[in-house]
């Protein structure tokens, strides 16, 4: 899909007064069900990817394989290994498959060669930002009487996905429809802002919450089980903050394939619905 715009990079090679490198666009990403590799059905950001330890060494040499292959045929190679044997001949031209599982076995495969020290090393740089431990321990505080209980509270901040069932969203207040679009309609309303924040995930939630005429009581538990596993846990929406929207969106999306992923047609009218909802009353009664 490059391709396209290939003579606009060209133009702003000659306008900059750069030499112009030799372009080879690669096949595009597809993700397992054959379709084109979209953020909205797989995470696309390298934070997330970092954020859930994949080691760089390990998303390197598997990019490496999107469409390549070694010589030796083997799997597991650095980066230098891959500049050495590089041959464009070996590039497929069919869109390879960006297999999630495949990517944690070579990452496992890529942690098991470190020794003790080096995993040691990497565990300690992974989660070492000193603003957001603080965050994890401002909201864990009021919980604790032990320093042995935060394992229990904070695990869920460096989980990659919490445990959930869909026996944990059944609810005495809102239906399965309601919750499912719920965790729908506020992807696309997050999706939509341009600061991630307490202020822009509160309001977000809570207005929706207003809109589709459900107790903010009875709204918030899909989003802790969602989140962080449990009904029990640390103030939610501060969570998502925390994750930060990467792993927020993956953990939200989850829930509701596990609830039942929205079919193109229920997409359709819910996008409908999602969008007379923010409109006043009266305009939202017409226009239903």
């Amino acid at each position: 899909e490059w391709l396209p715009s290939a003579p606009k990079h060209q133009l702003l090679y000659q306008y900059f007064g750069w030499e112009m490198p030799v372009l080879c666009h690669m096949p595009l990403l597809r993700n397992p069900d054959k379709s084109k590799l979209s953020k909205r059905k797989n995470p696309t950001s390298i934070n997330y990817y970092r954020d859930i330890g994949v080691l760089p060494e390990a998303l390197l040499n598997y990019l490496g394989r999107m469409g390549w292959s070694m010589p030796d045929e083997r799997e597991v190679f650095t980066l230098d290994e891959m500049i050495e044997h590089f041959d464009i001949q070996r590039v497929s031209l069919g869109g390879p498959i960006f297999d999630v599982e495949k990517l944690n076995w070579l990452n496992g495969q890529w942690i098991k060669a470190l020794t003790p020290g080096q995993l040691l090393d990497r565990l300690l740089a992974w989660k070492n930002d000193r603003n957001t431990l603080e965050e994890i321990a401002a909201a864990i505080q009021p919980r604790i009487h032990l320093l042995s209980e935060a394992v229990n509270w904070a695990g869920f901040y460096f989980n990659h996905m919490p445990n959930i069932t869909a026996e944990m969203f059944e609810s005495k207040k809102l239906s399965q429809e309601q919750v499912r679009q719920s965790l729908q309609f506020a992807i696309w309303r997050l999706e939509s802002q341009f600061t991630w924040n307490n202020e822009t995930v509160s309001q977000t939630l809570m207005d929706l919450a207003n809109q589709m005429d459900i107790k903010l009581r009875d709204f918030m538990p899909a989003f802790f089980i969602a989140i962080a596993g449990s009904t029990s846990s640390t103030p939610v929406m501060q969570s998502m903050v925390t994750i930060g929207p990467d792993l927020t969106f993956a953990r939200l999306r989850r829930a509701l394939e596990i609830l039942g992923a929205p079919s193109k047609k229920e997409l359709k009218v819910w996008e409908k619905l999602n969008e007379s909802l923010k409109l006043p009353k009266n305009d939202a009664v017409d226009e239903a």
